[in-house]
């Protein structure tokens, strides 16, 4: 499976032929501004929660693309006003088979509110279970005990998970997070772009290796396998 960092927590993954886009923020990330917006693809794209720094580029990027936005019933209510048709609701607990495969929703512990200041319903994260992979992609969370329910959906082969600590996990917490979801890849996001979230990117990568968990920090705009 084909993983490209788009920067914070946007990212994308190939599946099955399909380009699935999560979490878009790229023109207001100066971390990013090497990113060529315009040559972006997605046949979907998930959206965790509406903080802004999640959805600024949903919109123009769903129109671009003429993506399938998929996330929470609010956040996909919201973006049918503002244009878009091609829309999948879920909530926490549900699940739905893709053309690309399976994706189940679970809890995640944070906050969400649109742009606007409208409600944005509950933040949520995606366990997808293809056969090309599985994997978890937690959002925006803090550490939570709901994590020992994923091991019971599928073994996963990675997870993307928050690093930078403040507004979600820290490095501990991810690491007690692999322990609980009893993985031992993690792609580490939501780092270093803001002052609240910046990272010692040679200590995190210290702690990750002591635990005896593998960390990936793909560069911004770089493509690996997973």
């Amino acid at each position: 499976m084909r993983y490209t960092n788009y920067g914070h927590s946007c990212f994308a993954v190939e599946i099955k032929g399909k380009r699935i886009l999560f979490d878009p923020f790229i023109t207001y990330n100066e971390l990013a501004k090497k990113i060529d917006v315009q040559t972006i693809q997605a046949d979907y794209i998930f959206v965790s929660h509406g903080h802004e720094d999640h959805v600024a580029d949903l919109i123009s990027l769903a129109k671009q693309t003429g993506a399938t936005v998929v996330s929470n019933f609010e956040i996909v209510t919201w973006a049918g006003k503002q244009g878009l048709t091609k829309l999948h609701p879920m909530n926490t607990g549900g699940k739905w088979k893709f053309d690309f495969g399976t994706v189940k929703c679970v809890v995640a512990q944070h906050s969400s509110c649109l742009p606007d200041g409208s409600y944005g319903g509950n933040p949520m994260g995606f366990v997808f279970m293809t056969d090309e992979g599985n994997f978890y992609y937690s959002g925006d969370t803090a550490l939570t005990l709901d994590m020992e329910l994923i091991p019971d959906i599928t073994e996963l082969d990675f997870a993307v998970l928050p690093i930078g600590d403040n507004f979600t996990m820290g490095p501990e917490d991810a690491i007690a997070a692999a322990e609980m979801i009893d993985c031992e890849k993690i792609i580490g996001i939501h780092y270093d772009t803001f002052g609240y979230i910046k990272i010692d990117k040679k200590e995190v990568m210290q702690l990750f290796d002591e635990a005896g968990v593998e960390l990936l920090l793909p560069e911004i705009g770089s493509t690996i396998e997973v």
